[in-house]
């Protein structure tokens, strides 16, 4: 029996020890131990005040961050969040922030990665980042999604769209069970022969003088119940996917299933992913068409 995305604890727990690893020149990467919201924001925020402090004085260019975060269960409001959006009252905090974007979960099972850049010095726009940022995760996602052991190319996949931030599964509507729009899910949107089947990763930023701070985040195997007590990213009805769910789908349609993938190998996909990126190794594709 294969278990995915089930975490050694002992080995997590040795990685979450706030270890800093050097990706290039210019970025490195910050593993957190287990994280309440509020103290992390507070040193989100501070780290890039001394950032932009560091630069306008002294023009100093520090190093970008990646911040790698297992949070504690808790619901953050966005800037342009509606508590309207909070259906349920639960034992779970609602902490408001400055980032952008409505209401959210995150919690263990759920890989958080904050992006502590300096956008100038990188010459992005901020439509750059989330660009960056939503590729990112579309290429981990179809690399996880690919079976090696079937000649047949996958029928899900990972997809942005414009007019939502965030990262969505779609399939094929040749093989969707409900593939017409009177029965198709609620909130679904087509992409040419696509039908959106939900959302898997969600994102939002706060930019100050040039400098970003937080992040994206993956559901990988954490708890989507959590997700019922609130309208996701403020859509009503938006299902919420998690990816051990689609990866064991396409193990299991051949007999030959390969090693598990883990936690921590997703997580490590997707920061080498990004770290090409800052580097300039690969370059954004054209935006979505919706």
């Amino acid at each position: 029996m294969i278990h995915l995305f089930e975490p050694d604890h002992n080995k997590t727990a040795t990685l979450m020890q706030n270890t800093t690893q050097q990706l290039n020149d210019t970025l490195i990467s910050k593993y957190l131990t287990t994280a309440d919201y509020v103290p992390t924001l507070d040193a989100m925020l501070a780290r890039t005040l001394a950032r932009i402090d560091l630069k306008k004085q002294q023009g100093l260019r520090t190093p970008d961050e990646l911040w790698i975060v297992d949070h504690n269960d808790v619901y953050t409001l966005g800037q342009a969040g509606k508590e309207e959006h909070i259906l349920q009252r639960t034992n779970t905090p609602i902490i408001k922030t400055d980032r952008g974007g409505q209401v959210t979960w995150h919690g263990h099972g759920q890989l958080v990665i904050y992006w502590l850049f300096d956008l100038n010095s990188l010459g992005w726009s901020v439509r750059n980042l989330v660009s960056h940022a939503e590729q990112a995760i579309e290429d981990v996602i179809n690399d996880c999604l690919q079976n090696p052991f079937s000649s047949d190319p996958t029928t899900i996949s990972a997809h942005a769209r414009r007019d939502a931030p965030g990262v969505y599964l779609y399939a094929d509507t040749s093989v969707a069970d409900d593939s017409d729009d009177a029965n198709a899910p609620a909130n679904s949107t087509f992409l040419d022969d696509k039908i959106m089947l939900g959302e898997m990763a969600s994102l939002g930023f706060k930019i100050k003088h040039g400098f970003s701070y937080h992040g994206i985040a993956l559901n990988l195997n954490c708890d989507l119940s959590a997700f019922n007590a609130i309208n996701p990213c403020g859509y009503a009805g938006m299902q919420m996917l998690r990816l051990s769910d689609f990866v064991a789908m396409q193990k299991e349609s051949d007999e030959q299933t390969g090693e598990a993938l883990s936690y921590e190998q997703v997580t490590q996909k997707l920061i080498d992913n990004i770290a090409k990126r800052h580097a300039g190794l690969i370059e954004l594709r054209a935006l979505a068409p919706k």
